[in-house]
């Protein structure tokens, strides 16, 4: 459990996971509780985690398995649940942010559980009451530190019960 290398403050926790199944693991806890309109926005350099991260979310929440690309050709791939859908947006190759608006994804903030990776592509269409995830793997190995950051209150005993 990532709760034994965790730091948690009002808006900010932080914690090291060891290995692929151990993020696979919080990742699953995390997402257990996500609602339509809630936004994960996944930051990172290349090979931080960010697509696994969100891939473990996203088969943790289907009722049916099934095959998870990272959209980083497609821009965006969405899910159905049975609550809502579920959106997968890699922005890496995004050129403007206007392009957000042209693939729904401002519409998907309000009635979808959205991740985002590479969200600096946004610039200020970023949700303002989004959970953002910093993924860093500094010694280049299984081992992540993540950072979680938020404003809006309601992240803090989401982020504390999945720790």
């Amino acid at each position: 459990m990532a709760g034994k290398h965790a730091r948690m403050s009002q808006t900010s926790a932080a914690f090291t996971s060891t290995s692929p199944q151990e993020t696979t693991q919080f990742a699953a806890r995390l997402g257990a509780d996500l609602q339509p309109g809630d936004c994960l926005l996944l930051e990172g350099g290349i090979g931080a985690g960010k697509s696994h991260f969100a891939r473990a979310l996203i088969l943790s929440r289907l009722s049916v398995p099934e095959d998870v690309p990272s959209p980083t050709f497609t821009l965006v791939q969405t899910y159905d649940l049975a609550e809502c859908e579920l959106w997968h947006a890699d922005l890496y190759r995004l050129s403007d942010p206007d392009q957000v608006v042209e693939l729904g994804l401002l519409d998907a903030f309000e009635s979808a559980i959205c991740l985002v990776e590479w969200p600096d592509r946004l610039e200020d269409l970023a949700p303002k009451d989004a959970l953002r995830l910093h993924l860093a793997d500094p010694e280049k190995t299984d081992t992540r530190e993540i950072t979680l950051t938020w404003q809006a209150p309601r992240w803090a005993a989401i982020v504390q019960g999945a720790l």
